[in-house]
C-alpha cells in the first residue's frame, strides 16, 4: 500500500526530473561562487566598522562626531556606513566570524545573480564561464566591510538600467529607492550616478550614430531619474553633507600614494590578472561578434577600465559591468561560427532519461559536499583567530590591556581599526577613516613614522606617551635609542615604547 498520495508522488517526480543539464549548470555556478566568497572575512577596517555598529546599537543613535580617536575626538564625522555597521555587529555578536563570512558570500552571490540576469538569452556555457572569471576578478574586495553592500547595489543599478534599455520602462523608477538605501549604506553611492551618467552618454552616442537605443525620450527619462536620485541623497543622518562626500574622499592624496586599494594596480600580482583577461575578452568579443558595437557598452567598459587603472578597488566594479558585455557579444560570435560551420542548427531535445537525471543529482550532491567541506575551514573560529594573529598585534594589545601604561597612544595606521575594537580604553591616534583625518594630518602621521624632520616635536605636540608600532619602522628604531623612552614590549610583529 502506498503511504504517499499520488499528487505528492507526482510532485516529487517532477522535482527529480526538473534537474536538467541547464539547471544543474546554473546551480553549480552559484554554489561555486558562494563557496569562493566564503573566506576569512576580517580586514583591518572591519574592526572599526564593528565598533561603530556596537556604538550605534548601544547609544541608539548614529555618531555625528568622532568617538574613537584622541586626535579627532568630538570633531564632525560622516559615518556613511551606519546601516551595514549595525548588521555587521549584530551578526558578529550572534554568530562570530561565521556570520560575517556568510554575509560577505551572500552579498557577492546576490551581485553576480544580477549580472547573470542581464544576459539570460546568451550562450549558457559562455555565461557560466564568464561569471566565474567575474567572481575571480571582483574577489579582491570581498571582505566584511560595507563596501560589499556597494558591490551588490552596483550590480542592481546596472541591472535596472539594462532592463529599462530592454523596454521595461518601470524598472528605472526603482533607482531612487535603491539610491535612498545606498546613501545610508556606503559612500560608494556615487557609483550609481556614474552608471546613470554612462547610460546617458552612451545612449546619446547611440542616438547620434543612429544605433539601436532608447532614443531621446528614454534619455530624458534617465535624466529625470538622475535628478530625483540627487534629491534623495540628503535623506540620511548627515543630510546634504553627503553630496560632497565622494569628492572629499578621492581628494585625499595619501590614499592614492600609500593605500594599496586606492593605488593603481600592480599587474605583477597574479590575483589581479582576471581584470586583464576580462578587458581583453571584452575587446575580442565586441570585435568578433559581427554586430555594430553598442555605444553604451563601449562607454561602460572604457569608463570602468579607466577607473580600475586608477585604483585597484574599482576592478570589482569593472567586472560587474563588463561581464554582460562579454557574454552578449561573445554569444553572437559563437552563434555566427556555429551557423557558418553548419553545426548545432537544430535544437536538441532535452534528455530527461532516468540515467541522466541520476547523474545530474549525483553531480549536484558531490558539488554540495565539496562546497561544505571547503567552507568549513574559513568558518572556523580557530582559523580566523590565527589569521588575525598574522595581521594584528594581538599579544601587544594584551600587554597594554594588562599593564595599562598612561597614554595618549600613537599607533600604526594599519592597526587602528583593531585597536578601536579590542582596546577602546586607548583612543587611537589614527585608523582607516581617512576622510576624518584629512590629507594634512595623514602626512604628519607619515612624517612621524618615517622619523622625518620635526617628528619628535610632533609627538610632544600630541602629548604621546605610548607608541605601538612595527619594530622594523624607523620610529621604533630611533625611539629605542632616545633618552626618556623605554621599550616595554617587543615581538616580531609589534613593539611598545613608553615615555619614562
Amino acid at each position: 500500500m502506498n503511504r504517499w498520495p499520488s499528487s505528492a508522488r507526482d510532485a516529487g517526480a517532477r522535482i527529480i526530473r526538473s534537474l536538467t543539464l541547464g539547471r544543474l549548470l546554473v546551480t553549480i555556478v552559484f554554489i561555486s561562487i558562494f563557496t569562493m566568497a566564503v573566506r576569512v572575512p576580517i580586514d583591518t577596517d572591519t574592526w572599526w566598522h564593528l565598533q561603530s555598529g556596537r556604538w550605534i546599537v548601544e547609544q541608539g543613535a548614529v555618531p555625528l562626531t568622532d568617538p574613537f580617536s584622541h586626535t579627532r575626538y568630538g570633531q564632525p564625522w560622516i559615518d556613511h556606513s551606519w546601516l551595514p555597521q549595525i548588521l555587521l555587529f549584530l551578526l558578529y555578536d550572534a554568530f562570530s566570524y561565521a556570520g560575517l563570512a556568510l554575509l560577505v558570500a551572500s552579498l557577492a552571490t546576490i551581485a553576480l545573480v544580477f549580472v547573470w540576469l542581464q544576459c539570460q538569452d546568451a550562450d549558457r556555457w559562455l555565461r557560466a564561464f564568464v561569471l566565474i572569471i567575474t567572481a575571480a576578478a571582483s574577489g579582491v574586495i570581498w571582505v566584511a566591510r560595507p563596501q560589499m553592500f556597494s558591490f551588490a547595489l552596483t550590480a542592481i543599478v546596472a541591472y535596472l538600467l539594462h532592463r529599462f534599455k530592454q523596454g521595461h520602462t518601470k524598472a528605472i523608477w526603482w533607482l531612487p529607492v535603491v539610491t535612498l538605501l545606498w546613501v545610508n549604506t556606503h559612500g560608494g553611492f556615487a557609483v550609481g550616478f556614474i552608471l546613470m551618467a554612462a547610460y546617458l552618454f552612451g545612449e546619446f552616442g547611440n542616438w547620434l550614430l543612429k544605433n539601436e537605443g532608447i532614443g531621446p525620450r528614454g534619455i530624458g527619462r534617465i535624466l529625470l531619474v538622475f535628478v530625483v536620485c540627487l534629491l534623495v541623497v540628503p535623506i540620511n543622518p548627515n543630510g546634504a553633507q553627503l553630496w560632497g562626500y565622494p569628492f572629499r574622499t578621492v581628494g585625499i592624496g595619501v590614499l592614492q600614494d600609500f593605500i594599496a586599494e586606492w593605488r593603481s594596480p600592480d599587474f605583477h600580482q597574479l590575483h589581479l590578472h582576471p581584470f586583464i583577461w576580462m578587458l581583453l575578452a571584452a575587446l575580442t568579443a565586441v570585435g568578433l561578434s559581427g554586430r555594430r558595437a553598442d555605444f553604451t557598452d563601449l562607454t561602460l567598459v572604457s569608463l570602468f577600465a579607466y577607473l580600475s587603472l586608477l585604483a585597484t578597488r574599482n576592478m570589482a566594479l569593472f567586472a560587474l559591468v563588463t561581464a554582460p558585455v562579454i557574454v552578449r557579444h561573445g554569444s553572437a560570435a559563437l552563434a555566427g561560427w556555429r551557423e557558418r560551420a553548419g553545426r548545432f542548427g537544430a535544437t536538441r531535445p532535452a534528455a530527461v532519461g532516468r540515467f541522466r537525471i541520476a547523474i545530474n543529482w549525483a553531480l549536484l550532491a558531490l558539488v554540495v559536499v565539496a562546497a561544505l567541506a571547503r567552507m568549513s575551514h574559513p568558518l572556523s573560529t580557530a582559523v580566523n583567530q590565527e589569521a588575525i594573529a598574522d595581521m594584528a598585534p594581538v599579544e601587544a594589545v594584551a600587554f597594554l590591556r594588562s599593564e595599562r601604561p598612561v597614554g595618549p597612544l600613537f599607533n600604526s595606521y594599519n592597526w587602528g581599526g583593531y585597536l578601536i575594537w579590542e582596546l577602546p580604553q586607548y583612543p587611537v591616534f589614527v585608523d582607516g577613516r581617512t576622510d576624518l583625518y584629512d590629507d594634512a594630518f595623514l602626512r604628519d602621521y607619515l612624517s612621524i613614522v618615517w622619523a622625518q624632520d620635526g617628528w619628535e616635536e610632533m609627538l610632544d605636540d600630541y602629548g604621546i606617551n605610548v607608541v605601538l608600532i612595527e619594530p622594523q619602522s624607523m620610529l621604533a628604531r630611533l625611539l629605542a635609542e632616545r633618552p626618556g623612552w623605554k621599550q616595554a614590549y617587543q615581538s616580531s610583529m609589534a613593539t611598545v615604547l613608553v615615555r619614562e
